[in-house]
């Protein structure tokens, strides 16, 4: 499916990133979307930020050979700041400005190093939180500058960036993304994003959390400029039209608000990317007809490595000419991954297992367990949960996923999480917690009629509770586990 995919001779993501930046300096390496309209930085201003991040981490002496916290959000310093930590052995983990205090407490108590970054707008909640944990605040201003040669870095296993996985079950985890990985996802993830040099790519994502960290490390790993905008926001986007956007990484949340407020248009954009849930068929159809010469992708992992799979373009085109099921997969597994489903049951259902060389996180054997639950069919993998979160009803097996996927196409739910509460004779019975789509709540039986005519009665939730919002984490994740440790209390 993959054969003109050919990987990049480029060992480590710091030599990816200083040969672009090498090449035809004029051209644009970031470009900044302020209210005032785009601000472009070259690839030769670029340099000389990150030369200027270098000069301040040597001046306050921050150590090397650890990672270093930060609180940054998406702005020329902190990806030059980002780029100076891979070059010098200082790899940095943005943590968000938004996590609550007891999250950014447990993440700085874990990661060694006297020092934490943090921007001037960060300041107050910075010196709080550091004087917790016995670190420093290092402020990253707008001033940053110096003409000090750059090095890559030559050791793939040296980390270049660390991230923090959500934390939705319990602590937030590290991962350490090692230069020689994240320069073959930056590989993978430009060829199915047909990235070129000069394109100009936007993520919708923050700059702590993979969308937006890894589509940053992605864009500059392949010579494209970076578009720069703080906070998502229909304004915000609308804005991007003087940007010129070629490419968009995002998830369907944000593609369903921006079709509601007639803002997804655009007339530069080849290729829209998106992630983290499946996409309805009526809402990639309306897509579509508003951007009928961009090409779509499916991109589905995680923050231990991404994509591991991917519905491609020609994909989206069959579920568009009739084929929609296939909108209810993750698609195949991506270039250079091997994927199996590890100890299916009965059904074929098991945990998904994946293996390839831009994986972060991974077994002896060369594995990344990434916790979910799904099946092959024809090549394709079709998630049904997490593992830990199936319910057994009555010696029957019950995936959340499945069910959630049904209801979702009821129109009067906005957004639904299916759980499983103790029944004394069946063990587990199920409840879904459901934000109506409109100012009314939907009815209960009809909702259970719906599913009933589409899943199997066992998998019918018997009770529902309406919200008016989902409980979410600093980066958007809805708090299942709450929901279900709350189901369990009622």
């Amino acid at each position: 499916m993959y054969e003109d995919y050919a990987p990049s001779a480029d060992t480590t993501w710091t030599q990816r990133v200083l040969r672009h930046l090498d090449t035809d300096p004029d051209q644009p390496a970031l470009v900044e979307a302020t209210a005032d309209g785009p601000v472009a930085w070259s690839r030769a201003q670029l340099r000389r930020l990150i030369a200027g991040a270098l000069d301040l981490f040597d001046e306050v002496a921050v150590p090397t050979g650890a990672a270093v916290p930060a609180l940054l959000t998406t702005r020329p310093a902190s990806v030059a700041a980002l780029v100076a930590g891979a070059l010098s052995d200082r790899p940095l983990a943005p943590l968000a400005p938004r996590m609550t205090r007891p999250e950014l407490l447990t993440c700085l108590a874990e990661l060694p190093g006297d020092v934490l970054l943090a921007e001037p707008s960060s300041t107050e909640l910075g010196h709080d939180v550091a004087a917790a944990t016995g670190k420093r605040v290092v402020l990253v201003g707008d001033d940053l500058a110096g003409d000090r040669p750059l090095e890559p870095g030559t050791d793939p296993d040296r980390p270049a960036l660390v991230m923090h996985t959500s934390g939705t079950t319990g602590r937030p985890k590290r991962v350490a993304a090692r230069e020689f990985a994240l320069g073959r996802r930056a590989d993978v993830n430009g060829y199915l994003l047909d990235i070129r040099p000069g394109d100009r790519v936007v993520t919708t994502s923050l700059f702590h959390h993979v969308g937006g960290l890894g589509n940053l490390a992605v864009a500059l790993g392949n010579g494209a400029a970076v578009v720069l905008f703080p906070a998502f926001s229909v304004d915000a986007w609308r804005m991007l039209e003087q940007v010129g956007p070629t490419q968009a990484v995002t998830i369907p949340s944000v593609l369903e608000m921006l079709l509601a407020a007639d803002a997804l248009a655009s007339s530069t954009m080849r290729r829209i990317a998106y992630g983290a849930s499946p996409i309805h068929p009526q809402t990639m159809r309306r897509i579509q007809e508003v951007l009928p010469d961009v090409a779509f992708v499916n991109l589905f992992g995680q923050t231990e490595g991404s994509p591991v799979a991917t519905l491609s373009p020609t994909d989206h085109r069959a579920a568009a000419a009739g084929h929609e099921h296939l909108l209810e997969s993750v698609g195949r597994p991506a270039p250079g991954v091997e994927l199996v489903i590890h100890e299916p049951d009965a059904d074929g259902v098991g945990e998904v297992w994946a293996r390839s060389p831009h994986s972060f996180l991974v077994d002896d054997e060369g594995w990344q367990h990434t916790g979910d639950l799904g099946r092959l069919v024809d090549g394709f993998l079709y998630l049904v949960g997490r593992r830990g979160d199936k319910i057994i009803r009555g010696g029957e097996n019950v995936y959340p996923l499945e069910v959630e996927q049904v209801l979702a196409l009821h129109p009067a739910v906005r957004d639904v999480v299916v759980v499983g509460i103790p029944d004394r004779r069946l063990g587990e019975t199920i409840k879904a917690f459901v934000v109506p789509a409109g100012t009314a709540a939907p009815d209960a039986e009809d909702l259970r009629r719906f599913t009933r005519e589409r899943l199997a009665g066992f998998k019918v939730p018997v009770e529902w509770e309406f919200l008016d919002e989902m409980p979410r984490n600093a980066n958007g994740k809805i708090l299942r586990r709450q929901l279900a440790a709350a189901a369990r209390l009622s």
